[in-house]
């Protein structure tokens, strides 16, 4: 459930138009909650699973990079087609 909501708020950190689906958007912000835990795990700050303050503002970083990257190809492929 914390992945959806960080998705939601990476979507709403990210500048500019966005062309990805909420869809797309909040399945970024998953991957995003689960590369921010990962990390917080590795400096030792709880469990991948647990809610805290590291995990949380690196996995919003996580999937504003995610989304960034996502925008980024979905352009590539958007340009190339026209």
């Amino acid at each position: 459930m914390a992945g959806l909501v960080i998705g939601a708020l990476a979507r709403l950190i990210t500048p500019g138009k966005q062309n990805l689906g909420i869809v797309a958007t909040l399945a970024l912000g998953l991957v995003g909650s689960l590369i921010g835990g990962l990390i917080a795990q590795f400096f030792g700050t709880g469990d991948i699973w647990e809610l805290n303050v590291l995990g949380f503002v690196l996995a919003v970083v996580a999937a504003v990079l995610l989304i960034g990257v996502a925008e980024a190809i979905a352009g590539k492929n958007k340009r190339a087609v026209r």
